[in-house]
């Protein structure tokens, strides 16, 4: 059985940071890199406990799949990984996803510590330590690039500005 890389992608920041180191390594371990983005119903974890019909469904497992497309056309715009690439969407809490997605000891398990995506709910553990508790095999936790807390900074200090009604000096 092939060694594998499995990668948790949100289209965070974090998550594309996570994506590039994973990237790298699944090079170096001359591994298959696999991309998991989970995904849930609305309402979230709770959404499970709703009914919804199956064109909902199947909406919203359209959605992550366009979504993890867009991840990983962007994340590799610029060229080819250079290893196989096998692109996964789950539904389910994304801990629990991406350590189901681990298939041996052998594999390598790559999970951002930063901010989450639109598809993973903040109201539970953050993924990272679900995943460093629970993978049968090593887990390497990409801690956030220094610049996206900067850009965040930038972000909240936009919301802050005043908004002007009328031209200065009337």
């Amino acid at each position: 059985m092939q060694r594998r890389v499995v990668v948790g992608v949100s289209g965070s920041l974090g998550s594309l940071a996570a994506l590039h180191r994973a990237t790298a390594e699944a090079q170096e371990r001359n591994a298959e890199l696999c991309a998991v983005l989970a995904w849930q119903l609305p309402g979230g974890g709770l959404g499970s406990r709703a009914t919804y019909g199956t064109a909902v469904l199947r909406e919203c497992r359209e959605a992550a799949v366009e979504d993890l497309r867009t991840v990983l056309d962007a994340a590799f715009a610029a060229g080819r990984p250079g290893v196989t690439l096998i692109g996964l969407t789950v539904r389910g809490e994304p801990g629990a996803v991406l350590v189901d997605a681990v298939r041996s000891a052998d594999d390598l398990l790559v999970v951002g510590t930063g901010a989450r995506g639109r598809w993973l709910p903040g109201l539970r553990a953050p993924v990272a330590r679900h995943c460093l508790a629970h993978a049968p095999c090593p887990v390497l936790a990409v801690p956030p690039n220094p610049l996206e807390a900067d850009l965040a900074s930038v972000r909240r200090r936009m919301w802050s500005v005043p908004y002007m009604t009328r031209e200065p000096g009337r």
